[in-house]
């Protein structure tokens, strides 16, 4: 079982950076993909980064060259820089965690953070 504690989200002017971190309990994080995903009110949940356990990196075409995603393995632990930042980010940001357990996946999800971008 898998843990995932998301915390860093608030409210940011447009243009603004925010960095949300995301804890996970368990010895054997480094063998995860880990992703951030958000959903926005009325809208389906989307990907917005994943970094694989070799450190792999996918990001969405909305967020490239403004969100980086990146992972340290000794503190299990995943982070979303957020610079640039639009009001259409507005959303909850939720972590996620995946491996693969022989022919499917083993899934977690966090309970996810809001992040609002308003003036």
């Amino acid at each position: 079982q898998v843990q995932l504690v998301e915390s860093g989200g608030g409210l940011v002017q447009p243009g603004g950076s925010l960095t949300l971190s995301c804890a996970s309990s368990g010895s054997i994080f480094r063998i995860y993909t880990m992703a951030w995903y958000r959903q926005a009110p009325g809208k389906r949940r989307e990907l917005v980064a994943a970094i694989t356990s070799g450190g792999i990196t996918n990001y969405a075409d909305s967020v490239k060259g403004r969100f980086t995603i990146s992972r340290d393995n000794a503190k299990n632990t995943v982070l979303l820089q957020m610079n640039s930042l639009k009001p259409e980010d507005t959303a909850v940001y939720f972590c996620f965690a995946s491996r693969t357990v022989g022919v499917s996946t083993l899934d977690f999800w966090g309970q996810g953070t809001q992040v609002t971008v308003s003036s």
